[in-house]
């Protein structure tokens, strides 16, 4: 089978596409043919060795996935050859095949397009769960999403608004913030040319947000503290400006404030209950078309570096996806495959 190989840890561009032997099925285990896979920023994290977990080279990166059920394991139950499935494998994304525990398999929703599919769970799934779960994000509170136009902030921007809470969503430059308040944000500042504390103060009246939902870190965070509401809780998901602050814990004693480091990949392991739970209840968002996901471009395997350079450039808005099926999708006149979701 086709696959991307990381055959050591180095710099992303150094991914190569190699014939391969399909993965061994394992006890629990679904064999899926992936039809495309989701890019994140800590695809070029794990090919770094930077990430929290680091599996041995040679490996197939890819967290997330949607294709076709073609094997299961004899243990597993309630799933079948032919079924249609969005997963997330611990690695292994990037291929015609994968094997994925049955716990990291959910259907794909009735009228999903795969690359949709690819592009949902772990960018939702985070927002999600960290939102609510981890944040306990109520009705009427308002949630400030730094870096709204990226595929994980953007969906910080939808489910917020789901969850009836007002959103102020902050991104750099005109064009993304444009695409926040087309999936539902309230308030847009431009992190360029305005700042985050005056702004968010003025919108709230001078009391602040209840909840910060921050994938971005550093200076963005700083601001935050400053124009966090009393019992408010930062929600810290990422450091994407490369820079991981040091939290004054006079300023939380002060305002009462909570830190909340969230990893949502450990909770597949520690609650996977709690994590089927979000999923489900975000498929049924989808089904009601609460949540719309933004594919922004899709990219054929064999531009796997030039698509991780796409999304580290950050100018993307919503996601990026390799399309391993690429008779699926259509081409657009970079080269690459486009697709619009429906509602986009």
């Amino acid at each position: 089978m086709r696959a991307v190989v990381c055959s050591a840890f180095s710099s992303h561009t150094d991914l190569r596409v190699e014939d391969i032997a399909p993965p061994p099925m394992v006890p629990g285990g679904v064999r899926i043919r992936v039809a495309a896979a989701g890019l994140n920023f800590a695809d070029s994290l794990i090919t770094a060795g930077r990430y929290q977990e680091k599996p041995e080279p040679p490996f197939v990166p890819g967290f997330e996935l949607a294709g076709t059920v073609i094997e299961v394991a004899a243990d597993v139950a309630g799933l079948s050859p032919g079924d249609r499935v969005l997963a997330m494998p611990p690695n292994g994304a990037f291929a015609e095949e994968a094997v994925v525990p049955q716990g990291a398999v959910w259907p794909l929703a009735p009228g999903m397009d795969m690359a949709v599919g690819a592009s949902f769970p772990i960018a939702y799934g985070t927002s999600h769960f960290g939102l609510f779960d981890r944040a306990r994000l109520q009705p009427g509170e308002v949630v400030l999403v730094h870096g709204a136009g990226s595929g994980v902030g953007l969906t910080a921007v939808e489910c917020a608004k789901a969850g009836e809470a007002t959103v102020i969503a902050t991104a750099r430059g005109a064009g993304k913030l444009a695409v926040a308040r087309e999936h539902g944000a309230d308030h847009a500042i431009d992190t360029k040319t305005e700042d985050i504390r005056a702004r968010v103060l003025t919108l709230t009246d001078g009391r602040g947000a209840d909840v910060v939902y921050d994938p971005v870190g550093g200076d963005v965070f700083d601001a935050s503290l400053r124009c966090t509401a009393p019992d408010g809780r930062l929600l810290a998901v990422g450091f994407a400006s490369g820079t991981v602050p040091q939290v004054p814990a006079n300023r939380l004693l002060v305002k009462n404030l909570s830190v909340i480091g969230f990893y949502w990949g450990a909770y597949m392991r520690l609650a996977p209950d709690r994590v089927r739970t979000s999923m489900d209840a975000l498929t049924a968002w989808h089904a009601e078309g609460r949540v719309r996901p933004r594919v922004s471009a899709e990219y054929p395997l064999e531009q796997v570096v030039e698509a991780i350079d796409a999304l580290l450039g950050r100018g993307v808005t919503g996601k990026l996806v390799l399309r391993i099926a690429p008779d699926a999708c259509r081409p657009s006149q970079n080269g690459r495959r486009s697709y619009s979701p429906r509602g986009a």
